[in-house]
């Protein structure tokens, strides 16, 4: 299978995107949902950002506080030579009460007339200001139903990481819809047709006790109440997909059924793009399935980085036999690849 890498890899890198606040660096901008809107491809993309700390001893924690029941940006100061708190992860601080994270993600167009070249906007587009959004939004899928364009996104709190919903007509004014799937839920979708009358959605429910990180449909009559579950893929032990495994871009329709791309990483972390082929009438049905991965971490921006092996897909554009991968790449910056639809359906095993 032919994987094309764009040759301006990565597309979109932490140094294109304006910080928030003054005082402030852009860490990463990675892990986009990518839709056709009017001329233009948009990549709504995860901006992870933190304030700059003046002394080296001192590390600073972004957060949204709701004390007073409105959202307030709130910057935590920690000493690092405080034996309490654990510093060994860049991206958390370790506290008695619980995990911090050590910059703030919020969600960000970038726009593209030929979906090589983008220009990211000045401004965040979706902010955290509700409580389940308080230690940020990541990780946003988008899909066009109707004149509606939906966006599920991860919400991190203290409390719970949990699946959101919002919308837009124009990307430009935004609703949000609350909380979809509740904690611990990431890797969620909406595909962009019904499917028997129902609206369709995957998700990822984080086990604690019994069973792993796995990949779940559900069906929904109104896009906030969702039933129906059932398990769709499992991790394989052992296998590039023995850690955890989840939806990636959203779903689309090909002559032998919908076509799901899903990531998947070892259990050292590893993360690959696999595909998987489901049901056109019964998605829950899955008919095949990616031996091997599709695209994997081997280029520099993929297997060095913020966090080194990752590619990550929330998006992808397709057009004829092109399907084209959006993904982040090491959990920092935006990179792409054009596949063929056909060749991806070729290699798939039945299951």
């Amino acid at each position: 299978m032919k994987v094309r890498r764009f040759p301006q890899n990565p597309i979109v890198t932490q140094h294109d995107v304006p910080p928030t606040f003054e005082g402030w660096e852009v860490m990463s901008a990675f892990n986009a949902g990518v839709i056709e809107h009017q001329d233009e491809i948009l990549m709504l993309m995860r901006v992870a950002e933190r304030p700059i700390s003046t002394d080296p001893e001192v590390a600073l924690v972004p957060i949204i506080d709701f004390a007073d029941n409105r959202p307030a940006l709130k910057i935590i100061e920690f000493n690092k030579g405080d034996s309490r708190y654990d510093f060994s992860d860049p991206r958390v601080i370790g506290t008695p009460d619980g995990m911090l994270l050590t910059s703030i993600s919020h969600l960000r167009l970038a726009r593209s007339k030929d979906g090589h070249n983008f220009t990211v906007e000045e401004k965040p587009s979706l902010w955290p200001d509700q409580p389940y959004e308080a230690y940020g939004l990541e990780d946003p899928r988008i899909t066009k139903l109707d004149d509606t364009y939906w966006i599920v996104y991860k919400g991190v709190a203290p409390f719970a990481i949990t699946q959101c919903l919002a919308s837009t007509k124009d990307f430009v004014n935004w609703t949000k819809h609350g909380i979809i799937f509740p904690p611990e839920n990431m890797d969620a979708m909406i595909f962009p047709e019904k499917v028997r009358g129902k609206y369709v959605a995957l998700h990822r429910p984080q086990p604690k006790m019994m069973g792993a990180p796995n990949m779940w449909i559900a069906y929904s009559e109104d896009l906030i109440h969702w039933g129906e579950h059932a398990l769709l893929l499992g991790c394989t032990a052992g296998t590039w997909e023995g850690g955890r495994l989840g939806g990636g871009a959203v779903p689309f329709m090909t002559d032998r059924g919908w076509l799901e791309i899903y990531h998947a990483a070892t259990t050292d972390d590893r993360y690959c793009l696999g595909a998987a082929l489901l049901d056109a009438e019964y998605p829950e049905k899955v008919i095949a399935k990616s031996p091997y991965p599709i695209l994997e971490p081997e280029m520099d921006y993929e297997t060095s980085g913020f966090k080194a092996n990752v590619v990550f897909s929330c998006g992808a554009i397709v057009r004829g036999d092109t399907v084209t991968i959006y993904y982040g790449a090491s959990d920092e910056v935006m990179a792409a690849a054009d596949l063929s639809v056909t060749e991806i359906l070729d290699s798939l095993k039945p299951v």
